[in-house]
């Protein structure tokens, strides 16, 4: 009644994996947006620093300005960002990582079978206790 401690509930195995894939989840797309607004303020920065202050005037490569490089380079460095994000984590995320993994699993014991039934190990090993092993070898009841 007094007690200051709290009842936590209980939250089994499987829900606590769901919610850890939506925290990182959700940690990825702000990361996204992170990078998309840090890209808008350098893009406009670079701008603002060769068209209002000079620098750079004297830098152009094909009749272009050097910021306008900058910028498309940072772009495709943002879509690759967000392919990531967007396509690649629909993809390749935690389903298809599990189901690779069942795959790996089932040809391994297949392996192992195959090499067990090749090297005559297909006989199974009676199940007997250390205890039992021991009277049996001294000749104990």
């Amino acid at each position: 009644m007094f007690s200051k401690k709290k009842e936590m509930p209980h939250i089994d195995a499987e829900q606590r994996e769901l919610f850890e894939n939506a925290r990182i989840r959700i940690l990825e797309k702000k990361r996204l947006l992170h990078h998309f607004i840090f890209f808008l303020a350098g893009a406009i920065f670079f701008i603002v620093l060769n068209l209002v202050f000079g620098f750079g005037k004297d830098i152009r490569l094909f009749d272009v300005d050097w910021f306008v490089y900058v910028i498309l380079i940072w772009v495709f460095i943002l879509l690759i960002h967000a392919g990531k994000v967007v396509l690649f984590s629909k993809f390749m995320g935690k389903e298809w990582t599990d189901r690779q993994m069942l795959k790996l699993v089932a040809k391994q014991k297949a392996q192992i079978e195959k090499m067990e039934r090749e090297m005559g190990f297909n006989q199974s090993i009676p199940n007997v206790s250390d205890d039992q092993a021991l009277d049996s070898q001294y000749g104990r009841k």
